[in-house]
């Protein structure tokens, strides 16, 4: 029972203080939740006041069989969260992750597709089905604007703001950006209102949402997934895809043609530009071009 009380209330710091989405708080409890289990089947005495760094290396021992690295310092690092926050509160005079390191990662760098590939996977969008024309204007606003799939399900047809030429997001923290709506982006969007969601029965709640199912309700992050998943499967794509994939390739794309990194920053919402910075080591061989181009050591005297 003390556990649930303090679990409940590191939620709600989370959740009121910190802006966490929904998705970041499930993934801070499950883990949680996971450190509960072990400790009421090993060491039920212990509290968040009493738990000790050899409890939580026990804990890391057992679990880590079955999590890979990455999964492993998603752990630690949400335990740390909960241990820095019973600090804060001054709940505990110490942490008991000081000691606990997690596994070291190596950068992986996202996957992103070509401009032809992108291009195929929109054309074999079969635009003779009613849900057609939707699918089109939802992987050319995932690409055009660089948007996560849980911005994109969430968009409201209030957030496009056409004369200016901006889309409004609300992206991790309910953190608003302005991304910049090119032309072609913004027309796909009034053909898909102005031929498709008028004839959509829109359920209550969601007259405001862009893009909605054969029901009217919101579009849900895994039927996304799908969309995309059947796509690559169609165009006999030997990649493994997702919805941040066009997000990736977006930024990638802005960079190989000259965008400036703190323009992408701020386009992609990331909070820190080391964040960005992964997208320069994508593609070594254009930065070389680049340099080669401009640099006014380029040529030999």
């Amino acid at each position: 029972m003390q556990w649930k009380a303090y679990l409940k209330s590191y939620h709600d710091y989370l959740r009121l203080e910190r802006g966490m989405s929904p998705n970041t708080l499930a993934s801070y409890r499950f883990d949680l939740e996971r450190l509960c289990a072990f400790l009421a089947a090993h060491h039920p005495e212990v509290s968040p006041l009493t738990i000790t760094s050899q409890h939580i290396q026990a804990f890391v021992y057992a679990v880590s069989k079955e999590l890979n690295a990455r999964s492993q310092a998603r752990l630690i690092s949400g335990l740390k969260s909960f241990f820095n926050y019973l600090l804060v509160e001054n709940l505990r005079g110490d942490s008991p992750m000081e000691l606990i390191e997690a596994p070291r990662l190596g950068r992986k760098l996202p996957d992103t597709l070509s401009t032809v590939e992108i291009d195929r996977l929109i054309a074999a969008i079969d635009l003779s089905k009613p849900e057609g024309e939707r699918n089109r204007t939802m992987l050319e606003v995932l690409y055009g604007c660089g948007l996560r799939v849980s911005e994109l399900v969430t968009l409201k047809i209030s957030d496009i703001f056409a004369d200016e030429g901006f889309l409004k997001v609300t992206g991790k923290g309910n953190k608003q950006r302005f991304v910049p709506l090119a032309t072609f982006t913004l027309q796909c969007i009034e053909r898909y209102r102005r031929e498709v969601r008028v004839h959509v029965p829109i359920q209550k709640g969601f007259e405001d949402t862009l893009f909605l199912n054969r029901r009217g309700k919101a579009l849900t992050r895994a039927m996304i997934f799908t969309i995309i998943k059947d796509l690559a499967l169609a165009i006999h794509l030997q990649k493994k895809i997702s919805p941040h994939t066009f997000r990736h390739s977006f930024a990638t794309h802005l960079l190989e043609n000259g965008a400036d990194l703190r323009a992408i920053q701020m386009m992609l919402g990331h909070e820190s530009i080391t964040t960005t910075e992964v997208y320069v080591h994508l593609d070594r061989r254009h930065l070389t071009q680049i340099m080669h181009q401009f640099h006014p050591r380029k040529r030999l005297k």
